[in-house]
């Protein structure tokens, strides 16, 4: 090799700055290790049931989405492992080319059906709809108009799409309205999560519908802890309010009521049509596997044949809503099964779920930037599932721990 470029290269190599510098200097997760107050990544031996097991102890779960408690429910395994043996373990392509089965169509009726809507795509992840949805609506000369507080896929979406980004205060609709006034001419689409995952509280629909009528914009509603949860038939927060024939577009996933894994949009069949054709992330994507399209399937049979369930799941979140407040700890604007105990710094938080886990509740922890700085906080999320004393013990751990760390 020339010299002169042994030499132009090992000057290269040493005034550039390395990528993986970043690597190198991240201790915030080693640090909180080291420290035993680590809560993220623990392993679970178990099936996500109320209680589960970790290190071979028995917890009580309220850490996890599974609202209506089906992820183990008998006919959606069944259902799973049947598809296994139909149609094998993968698609080995993406819904575009190959990976389209009989299945997969039939579920795309079956939630449209269920969701009231002409038309529904499957994803193979929530997260890709978000990112294909958004990304092949928005134009750039549109503009996507999301809630504060939205979920980090719909943040991801607008990133991928060509049009301009705003976002309104977290369910603030003269701040919406404000964002709708000044953009006038405009193609706008407002995408709003219908339940917020952290702080449990409920889209103000109805001012949001008003207003997208009132300035010509188009609505989607990521309502994925709000399908299984939410309406007197489990249909979500349009349903919840009355309005499911005026929101535009309906998200929903798999990983929460649904028992699976996936996701889905519904809608006016020619604008799925279009979606279909232009979501980069469906189309470039492998297809959801045949155990995953059954088992929601079956999942959506169960929500509709078993509603005493949704009965049960809020019979059990209004009894922990009244018991946090009763202990003195603050909930927030939750309206839901998400409950969040609000304790304030982050370390104080890792603390408490920490302790929590030793005696033997599993909840998860939330700081910044997931929440506001300051506003760090256990959320607890609960399943129809949960029995009284499942619950009564969730609340004796939350007193004993609160005491000790003098937030009650």
């Amino acid at each position: 090799m020339d010299s002169e470029l042994v030499q132009t290269t090992a000057v290269d190599l040493k005034n550039n700055t390395d990528i993986f510098e970043k690597c190198l200097k991240f201790n915030t997760a080693k640090q909180l290790q080291q420290a035993g107050i680590y809560p993220f990544f623990r392993v679970i031996e178990s099936p996500q049931d109320p209680e589960v097991v970790i290190n071979g102890k028995k917890m009580i779960m309220i850490g996890s989405n599974n609202y209506l408690g089906l992820t183990n429910h008998p006919k959606i395994k069944e259902a799973a492992i049947n598809a296994v043996a139909r149609y094998g373990s993968g698609c080995a392509g993406s819904r575009f080319l190959n990976g389209t089965l009989d299945i997969h169509v039939a579920l795309e009726e079956k939630l449209a059906r269920f969701m009231r809507k002409e038309a529904a795509l499957v994803f193979s992840t929530g997260f890709q709809v978000n990112l294909g949805v958004i990304s092949a609506l928005v134009g750039k000369d549109d503009i996507v108009i999301i809630d504060k507080m939205d979920h980090a896929s719909i943040v991801d979406g607008c990133r991928l799409a060509y049009g301009e980004v705003k976002r309104f205060k977290h369910n603030d609709m003269a701040d919406l309205e404000r964002i709708l006034s000044e953009n006038n001419g405009r193609g706008k689409l407002i995408v709003v999560d219908g339940v917020f995952s952290m702080e449990g509280d409920i889209i103000d629909l109805q001012t949001v519908i008003a207003l997208k009528k009132k300035y010509g914009a188009r609505l989607m509603v990521d309502d994925a802890h709000g399908i299984g949860v939410l309406g007197r038939t489990g249909r979500g927060t349009s349903e919840h309010y009355g309005l499911e024939a005026e929101t535009d577009l309906i998200m929903g996933t798999y990983s929460k009521s649904l028992a699976s894994i996936g996701g889905f949009i519904s809608g006016d069949a020619d604008v799925i049509h279009y979606i279909k054709h232009m979501a980069r992330s469906l189309i470039f994507s492998a297809s959801p596997p045949p155990a995953s399209i059954a088992a929601v399937s079956a999942a959506v049979d169960i929500i509709e044949e078993e509603p005493e369930r949704i009965h049960r799941l809020w019979n059990n979140t209004y009894r922990m809503l009244k018991g946090f407040k009763e202990l003195g700890f603050d909930t927030g604007p939750s309206q839901t099964p998400i409950i969040p105990v609000i304790v304030g710094d982050d370390e104080r938080a890792f603390t408490f779920v920490m302790m929590l886990q030793q005696e033997g509740i599993f909840a998860n922890v939330a700081v910044s930037p997931a929440v506001p700085p300051g506003k760090a906080l256990i959320r607890t999320s609960y399943m129809a599932t949960h029995t009284e004393e499942h619950l009564d013990r969730v609340l004796e751990a939350f007193k004993k721990v609160g005491n000790k760390l003098g937030l009650i």
